[in-house]
């Protein structure tokens, strides 16, 4: 579909050096391309490595109403380099990795669970090797090359430290210490994480009146593989913590990317109260949603919904795991396997996404 969408477009690819040198001289090149083409639609990959070109992009929206799409990796170059951000002109999305959905029959969890699902690293036969490369050329240059700091090797162990804290609440002076800068520093550095769409923090919700809660988010990579790879962890085996960690971190990227391409406004965010009971995920007012990775449910899995349940604020309450058999407990929580949640999830309607 979206192949047959993009028939006909003229594409300017930014990552081409000569093209890149082209438009770096003459910006205003881009009128003249559509003079002679007349497209009906003009494609511009990586537009934040050269912000002029938005000036250009605003002017051709004004007068001919040209239609664009505009891609990249980094929100913070376009800021950076004061480019036009077309405000009101234009609409904005996120692509995410591969989800469960786009996979269909191709799709394995003990090989999203280790190699991610980026789609060059998903299939491959050398799937480490890619994960190798995307790390080390990506994230340790391109992103690197972000952070306008003056100390590299502080940044890089951060990004060491920050791959072996996935999924877990940021602690900015605990990191700080042990990448020897201060906590404005780390906060710094997250937001270039978040800015380059490396990483997202999960907020805490401290909404509750019987239990107070914990206020510090959590930070999660946008792939579970680029996780592994940054923090150095080998094949993940079920049934090893690791396992359920990377599987909390599969579950919440597939409702994110769900959240946007269904037009969600909900606000995601994750509850944990100060005597230690946590729901991992809670969207919007709807959906309470605990994972665990586990075939055999037991009541102690169901003790922080059970907890959150009582503050009466959340719609629906869903256990999503690897028990195979759906069910209703008797206080009304859904006992999901996660094939079962995410077919649910993408077969609601948009103004409709609770549990059947």
């Amino acid at each position: 579909m979206v192949q047959d969408q993009l028939e006909g477009a003229y594409t300017i690819d930014l990552l081409k050096s000569e093209v890149f040198t082209r438009y770096l001289s003459h910006p205003e090149r881009l009128r003249d391309v559509y003079a002679l083409h007349k497209p009906d639609l003009i494609v511009i990959d990586e537009v934040q490595k050269l912000p002029s070109l938005l000036d250009e992009v605003h002017g051709l929206i004004e007068a001919h109403g040209v239609c664009f799409l505009l891609t990249g990796s980094s929100a913070r170059k376009l800021k950076r380099g004061g480019g036009n951000l077309l405000a009101g002109r234009a609409w904005v999305t996120y692509l995410y990795p591969l989800v469960y959905k786009e996979l269909g029959t191709d799709f394995d969890l003990i090989k999203v669970i280790n190699r991610g699902t980026l789609p060059q690293v998903y299939p491959s036969d050398h799937y480490e090797k890619e994960l190798d490369a995307y790390v080390n050329l990506y994230l340790r240059e391109e992103v690197l090359a972000e952070s306008l700091t003056r100390s590299v090797k502080n940044f890089a162990q951060f990004l060491d430290l920050i791959g072996l804290s996935n999924g877990c609440e940021i602690n900015m002076d605990s990191l700080a210490r042990d990448c020897g800068v201060s906590p404005s520093t780390v906060q710094n550095y997250l937001d270039i994480l978040e800015d380059t769409l490396v990483g997202y923090r999960l907020a805490a919700w401290t909404k509750t009146k019987k239990r107070k809660a914990i206020s510090r988010s959590k930070f999660y990579m946008f792939d579970v593989g680029v996780a592994n790879q940054l923090g150095n962890i080998g094949n993940i085996k079920p049934g090893s913590k690791q396992f359920g960690i990377n599987f909390e971190h599969f579950i919440i990227h597939e409702v994110r990317a769900w959240k946007t391409y269904t037009d969600r406004t909900d606000r995601l965010t994750y509850w944990r109260s100060t005597s230690g009971f946590e729901v991992d995920l809670i969207v919007g007012n709807t959906m309470a949603i605990e994972i665990k990775a586990t075939q055999n449910i037991q009541d102690k899995h169901l003790k922080g919904l059970r907890a959150l349940k009582e503050e009466g604020q959340i719609e629906t309450y869903i256990l999503v795991c690897l028990d195979p058999e759906p069910r209703i407990t008797h206080d009304k929580i859904h006992i999901m396997p996660y094939e079962s949640f995410l077919n649910q999830l993408y077969a609601q309607r948009r103004s409709d996404a609770r549990a059947c």
